[in-house]
């Protein structure tokens, strides 16, 4: 019997040498006779990855320039794509509509007159939106801000402030905005800036370790204005400096403010504006057309090497033929051609 399993085994075994054998000698063919194997295809190139960081200096846009256009979150990313943009300041409402918040009624035409039955409709409606919204926010998952992050830094552009404009909202409500904009990347939420503001979205930024940054409009116009009692509130207060409206409304030089508070300056919006003594007054041009001293303020980040983005807004009437992207696009190339 011992003799029987021996002889089983040998045979066994003479059959896997001879099977593995043949797999090595046809294996081996094409080698040896020159056969010619099919190469795997190429992975496909890698998509150009937009690049706005001239000479230093990051120059970005708010996505509030292309209101007058779709404004999907893909939609603005394509925008970025096409205008060559690497990052934003990202309005709330293009992050909000992606992460699936309900929608508010569609505001009435304008120019359009409405009877009195139908205008308390329409706030009825927007009341019920408001509210359907703020329930939204207390429940809502980061999950959908992540996948829009990642979404558009595999683009390569980075997200550096949301602009939810939070400051009316309830406590809740900010812990959300500052949870949203951590989850998109920024630095920080982004408001109008005021007294009631300031003194209310500081201690937010404090708690989540954020910055709570604010923009201007025509307030440096008014008489006595200063930044500095907004900023002694906290470290955790930063600006977000509209040069434009600061040079029109005042008439003077924005690098004055640059000098003074680049520390405390997150990003500037740029954009070209006539003085106030002009005529028209304070009145928005494409870049390089009105008087605020552009180049000035982008060489004098560019030589200091100041960490502040530079954000085109949009906001000279577009020419007949043109269109938002088109006009961003512009003003990239303008300040490439100073920064380069």
């Amino acid at each position: 019997m011992i003799k029987q399993n021996n002889s089983k085994n040998l045979i066994s075994n003479w059959r896997f040498l001879v099977t593995a054998l043949a797999i090595a000698f046809f294996l081996l063919i094409p080698l040896q006779f020159g056969c010619k194997t099919e190469a795997p295809p190429e992975a496909a190139a890698p998509a150009p990855v937009v690049d706005s960081n001239f000479g230093g200096v990051q120059i970005g846009a708010i996505t509030y320039s292309w209101r007058s256009m779709p404004s999907s979150a893909e939609d603005v990313l394509q925008y970025c794509l096409d205008t060559g943009i690497s990052s934003i300041e990202l309005m709330g409402n293009v992050a909000e509509e992606f992460a699936g918040i309900p929608a508010g009624p569609p505001r009435p035409q304008r120019g359009v007159e409405l009877t009195d039955e139908e205008r308390k409709a329409f706030e009825d409606a927007r009341e019920a939106a408001a509210e359907a919204q703020r329930e939204w926010r207390l429940s809502a998952s980061m999950d959908k801000f992540i996948e829009l992050r990642e979404m558009f830094n595999d683009a390569g552009v980075n997200i550096h402030i949301a602009k939810f404009s939070p400051a009316r909202w309830t406590d809740e409500e900010i812990d959300y905005a500052f949870n949203a904009a951590k989850a998109l990347g920024a630095k920080g939420v982004c408001n109008e800036i005021g007294e009631e503001a300031v003194n209310r979205l500081a201690p937010f930024a404090e708690k989540h370790g954020m910055y709570a940054i604010f923009h201007n409009h025509f307030q440096p116009g008014e008489e006595g204005w200063s930044w500095d009692p907004f900023l002694e509130v906290s470290p955790a207060v930063m600006l977000n400096v509209d040069v434009g409206h600061y040079f029109g409304i005042t008439g003077k030089h924005p690098n004055e403010v640059l000098e003074k508070y680049h520390d405390r300056i997150v990003s500037i919006h740029i954009k070209d504006k006539t003085g106030p003594e002009a005529d028209p007054p304070n009145t928005n041009m494409p870049l390089g057309e009105g008087e605020t001293p552009l180049a000035e303020i982008l060489k004098l980040i560019q030589d200091n090497g100041w960490p502040i983005n530079v954000d085109i807004e949009l906001e000279y009437e577009i020419p007949e033929g043109s269109d938002a992207v088109q006009e961003v696009k512009k003003c990239v190339e303008y300040c490439k051609n100073i920064l380069s």
